[in-house]
């Protein structure tokens, strides 16, 4: 499996504008100082999100779980998700984006480094740029490797908030698993359960029946609502519970959702080895075909209409 590879251009020397506090500003004018309260402390936000055919994958949805996440770190955000939604579209349109990936994110500002700051202001930001998939080849098998990080109880941690502070223990358990030979990393949750991916959501298919874990410690993610809704419709039934490492052992097939990942199968994890299957095929067939729907509304909509202005979900 192969990494798509990135553009050599790194982050922060791009052309384009990124959208910050409410303007437009060229993509190198786009700063935070170093001394930013959400830099230190971890209090940061953010969602990843997904363009296809110029219009953003359940937009609202994201929006509205990026102003959920900065209260569930103690601060308000400066717009309501609707004026995130706006913004949103106007950053996709002013980078002529057609698939690629966008990434709104709402930290605390540099008025204090005092570690509790209830007046601190609020920045966001959001961007844009071109990013057709992670991997290449299309939803080939990865490999995982299970961590010994651990996700962390719900009283321990902002567990529903997609926070920064939360992606450190997936940065660690990817990078070790990377340093091993494996694609990613599997995470057992505080009581020694499955949990997810790095930031992924964990998917089993035992017999006719598709298991997850439920979203206790982990993020409810919106790609992973989504194919449970795609798998009822295809008949499937889905159960969210509590799964002990054994289970894998039980899998006909595992597969991983997310907005980065979309459907993304597993073809090991550890030593066990599993195929891609019928049915993790054919819920990747049927995500792909909703999320690039949005294409073919937008090519067939009448001049001087925009197709992309309705969210999907």
């Amino acid at each position: 499996m192969t990494e798509t590879a990135l553009p050599l251009a790194p982050l922060d020397d791009r052309d384009g504008v990124i959208w910050l506090d409410g303007t437009l500003v060229p993509w190198r004018e786009a700063r935070l100082h170093v001394l930013s309260h959400g830099l230190h402390y971890g209090g940061g936000v953010f969602e990843g999100e997904r363009a296809y055919g110029g219009r953003v994958f359940k937009l609202h949805e994201h929006s509205a779980r990026l102003v959920a996440s900065a209260r569930e770190m103690g601060y308000e955000l400066p717009w309501t998700a609707e004026e995130l939604d706006d913004a949103t579209r106007e950053v996709v349109a002013a980078a002529a984006l057609d698939e690629g990936y966008v990434r709104p994110v709402a930290w605390r500002g540099s008025d204090t480094l005092r570690l509790v700051a209830r007046d601190t202001s609020v920045h966001v930001a959001i961007a844009a740029w071109p990013w057709p998939r992670v991997f290449d080849g299309g939803p080939r098998g990865i490999r995982l490797r299970t961590s010994r990080r651990r996700r962390p109880a719900p009283d321990t941690a902002p567990v529903r908030a997609k926070a920064a502070a939360l992606y450190a223990i997936g940065a660690l358990a990817g990078q070790e698993a990377e340093q091993a030979g494996y694609d990613d990393a599997l995470l057992l949750d505080h009581r020694g359960r499955l949990a997810e991916a790095t930031g992924a959501n964990l998917f089993l298919v035992i017999g006719a029946e598709l298991h997850t874990p439920p979203p206790e410690c982990v993020l409810d993610g919106i790609t992973r609502r989504t194919v449970m809704e795609i798998a009822r419709g295809q008949g499937l039934t889905v159960v969210e519970r509590h799964l002990a490492p054994g289970q894998l052992a039980r899998a006909d097939e595992v597969f991983l959702t997310g907005t980065a990942y979309e459907v993304q199968p597993v073809a090991a994890v550890d030593d066990r080895e599993y195929v891609v299957g019928d049915v993790t095929a054919a819920l990747a067939k049927a995500y792909a075909a909703m999320v690039r729907a949005a294409e073919g509304a937008r090519s067939a909509a009448p001049a001087g209409t925009s197709a992309g202005q309705s969210e999907s979900g």
